[in-house]
């Protein structure tokens, strides 16, 4: 399976509601149940059946997170280029331009600054929607002027990744991103200020390879799928099985690649405290 189709199965998105949210009831992609709209928004998209973690939308990941009115963007005007004139089915400019028009922003991040629980952080909240949360150019840039925010006013950062990996369509140019912000936390770590990573469905490819695992504390939704290559891929290559609940969260906490696993409802809390604990160690 090629690098399309393994992109293409996360752009289907499964755990997501539809587009037309429907007036009345839903059913759950996990198990199935039937449940009232309403209900699945006030449990923060998740089934209250089986604790399933639907995707869920930039806006509302910044109100579950953020405290009421408090987050401030920045650098909403960085727009990315097209430094190989790269065309496939149709132009890059023209995605790009596709999925400005769709999620209302030109690019996959959105990066800022809030009070969580009342302490101040910086933040920086990947976008599914937007060319499949891929990380390019003005990502990274966004990711590395949060990191010297942080840095410049002794606040911690935190970011927010669900993404394929890096985006193609510029090449070397995307690679490069995962050095850059790699470069920028270890600023951020002799600066002795706190990074959480937090990963949700799905965290995959050059995100994962890179700053998504360089922590300080990295935690995780339930059931999230992380990795660098997709399953059959891997299994194609290896020739054998792979184990059961390969690449899910709880996989990888068994494993002690991620620190926690943290139900929604409780992240705001959770990043919190951490924030508070670290501030007070500094």
């Amino acid at each position: 399976m090629g690098f399309a189709d393994f992109f293409k199965n996360f752009t289907k998105d499964e755990r997501a509601l539809p587009k037309e949210a429907p007036s009345h009831w839903i059913k759950c992609p996990s198990c199935n149940a039937l449940m009232y709209y309403k209900e699945i928004i006030t449990q923060h998209y998740t089934c209250p059946k089986c604790n399933f973690h639907m995707r869920i939308n930039l806006q509302d990941r910044i109100t579950l997170m953020c405290d009421e009115g408090s987050f401030i963007e920045f650098d909403k005007e960085l727009s990315p280029n097209d430094p190989l004139g790269f065309v496939d089915k149709k132009s890059y400019k023209k995605r790009v331009e596709e999925n400005a028009s769709k999620c209302g922003r030109p690019s996959s991040i959105v990066s800022g600054e809030c009070t969580i629980n009342g302490i101040s952080a910086q933040i920086a909240l990947f976008d599914f929607s937007f060319m499949g949360g891929s990380l390019a150019s003005v990502e990274g840039e966004k990711i590395v002027r949060a990191i010297a925010r942080a840095i410049e006013k002794k606040q911690g950062l935190i970011i927010v990744s669900t993404s394929g990996g890096a985006r193609m369509q510029e090449s070397t140019y995307s690679l490069m991103q995962m050095a850059k912000t790699s470069a920028a936390l270890n600023a951020l770590s002799q600066a002795g200020l706190p990074f959480i990573s937090v990963l949700s469905d799905p965290t995959m490819g050059g995100v994962s390879a890179s700053f998504a695992f360089l922590g300080d504390v990295i935690m995780a939704e339930p059931g999230a799928m992380i990795g660098f290559a997709g399953a059959r891929v891997i299994k194609q290559t290896i020739g054998t099985d792979l184990p059961q609940g390969f690449q899910t969260a709880e996989f990888l906490l068994e494993h002690g690649l991620i620190d926690m696993i943290v139900q929604r409802k409780d992240m705001k809390k959770t990043i919190a405290q951490i924030l508070e604990y670290f501030t007070a160690q500094a």
